[in-house]
């Protein structure tokens, strides 16, 4: 995943103010993620939960990330998309909903850890963070297709 976000800055770093900002917020969302997940360099003994502050964070920055996307950033995009003709507004069109329907499942995720109480059943947290991680990179796969979209040059027949 942190790949692909560098080949997305590298691709479109620079072209679009909100579009640099929501990569540097999608860059933080996944170095909070592999700090939870403990991937390397970040480590996490097997059987230890990450500290209720390190959910928390992680919660707050996964719902900012998506609100971004959804009430700020998509809109935006599937405009300038309508501008440059009906491919281009076609393909946004289609690759909206598969990014919106990710949504439910960070969602569902937040608010399950978010708020965590002492005592709360933590037994479903790492696979209900791999599932995130796998649905996240999907729907990263999704936003990267429709920046491309929007500054890929179609030709209209």
């Amino acid at each position: 995943m942190l790949t692909r976000l560098e080949q997305a800055q590298e691709s479109w770093g620079g072209s679009h103010s909100v579009i640099d900002s929501w990569l540097e917020e999608r860059q933080e969302l996944l170095v909070q993620y592999c700090k939870l997940v403990g991937l390397p360099p970040y480590e996490r003994s097997d059987n230890a939960l990450p500290d209720k502050e390190e959910i928390q964070s992680f919660c707050q920055i996964l719902v900012d990330y998506l609100s971004a996307g959804h009430f700020e950033i998509y809109d935006d995009i599937v405009q300038a998309c309508e501008e440059k003709g009906p491919q281009s507004l076609a393909l946004a069109k289609t690759l909206y909903p598969k990014i919106a329907s990710s949504t439910d499942l960070a969602l569902n995720f937040n608010d399950q850890y978010a708020d965590a109480k002492k005592g709360q059943d933590f037994s479903k947290f790492d696979s209900d963070l791999s599932e995130l991680g796998e649905v996240l990179e999907q729907r990263f796969e999704f936003e990267d297709e429709l920046i491309d979209n929007l500054y890929s040059n179609h030709l209209d027949k």
